[in-house]
């Protein structure tokens, strides 16, 4: 029976590890990017066309509209976020509250901070993602900008022919100066999408091309730079594994130890004890 008991708690552990194994960092980059420029089609092929809400959506907005009539407020637009946001605290609040009342204001307030934590995760993990692409994309810039390009000819080439997920943002720009933005002001809101990490970046190509500054000499300083950033921050990845394993370590290794360790010499011990 031990054996078994602790056959059947290896194999769960080996599932859930198989499950929520981590996916390789090059892959994830693949699948941000591929997310990133599927979002980008959809929302060029649906711009004429208004979004479906889902439940969730309609049921807050109309709370929402319902709390501005009553106190008193010229009606607004609602945005999508809030809407799903407040239906999601109502839905959650009313569902547990005929049969476990307590439960419902902690449920609610879960609902409430839920989306919030997971969108600025998911924000977080595509940040990292393009930092961990710009030491690509930095030398490929050299070496468009070294092959005598211009700023624009060296952008569209990376755009291109990169495929991380900073590449989708550069297709943007790209897209955007074909239609006839000036690139500087193109530039100037990639920081908004892609984060604080392509700064330096904007900053010396938005140089380069509106003052003339010599773009060569500062792409190979921030080549290095952001090949010390990424090394440094795998660096700090590697130090927080320890940690990491430690819940995996006493949750999981641990019990599966013990039936087959110490429970056979529990029950022998017992067996023993036992009056004849």
């Amino acid at each position: 029976m031990t054996v078994l008991l602790a056959t059947l708690w290896m194999t769960l552990v080996a599932a859930g590890a198989f499950i929520a194994r981590p996916m390789p960092s090059r892959l994830a980059d693949l699948r941000t990017a591929a997310r990133a420029a599927t979002a980008t089609t959809t929302t060029t092929t649906t711009t004429n066309r208004p979004p479906r809400s889902g439940l969730t959506e309609r049921l807050g907005a109309a709370a929402i509209r319902l709390a501005l009539r009553a106190s008193a407020r010229p009606a607004m637009p609602v945005a999508p976020e809030l809407a799903r946001r407040v239906g999601g605290v109502i839905l959650a609040t009313l569902t547990p509250l005929p049969v476990f009342p307590i439960v419902a204001l902690p449920a609610g307030a879960i609902a409430w901070v839920l989306p919030a934590v997971a969108t600025r995760r998911r924000r977080a993990r595509a940040h990292a993602a393009i930092a961990h692409d710009m030491p690509e994309v930095v030398d490929l810039l050299v070496l468009g900008v070294g092959a005598g390009l211009s700023v624009r000819q060296a952008l569209e080439a990376v755009a291109r022919r990169s495929r991380g997920p900073l590449a989708v943002h550069l297709r943007t720009v790209t897209a955007d100066v074909a239609r006839g933005r000036r690139l500087a002001d193109a530039l100037d809101d990639l920081p908004a999408r892609a984060g604080d990490c392509v700064r330096p970046l904007v900053a010396a190509l938005t140089s380069a091309e509106r003052y003339g500054a010599p773009l060569g000499a500062a792409l190979d300083r921030m080549a290095d730079e952001v090949r010390a950033v990424r090394r440094r921050r795998a660096e700090e990845a590697a130090r927080r594994v320890p940690v990491k394993l430690l819940f995996p370590l006493v949750a999981c290794i641990l019990p599966a130890f013990a039936l087959l360790t110490v429970a056979p010499l529990i029950a022998g011990a017992l067996k023993t004890l036992r009056l004849p």
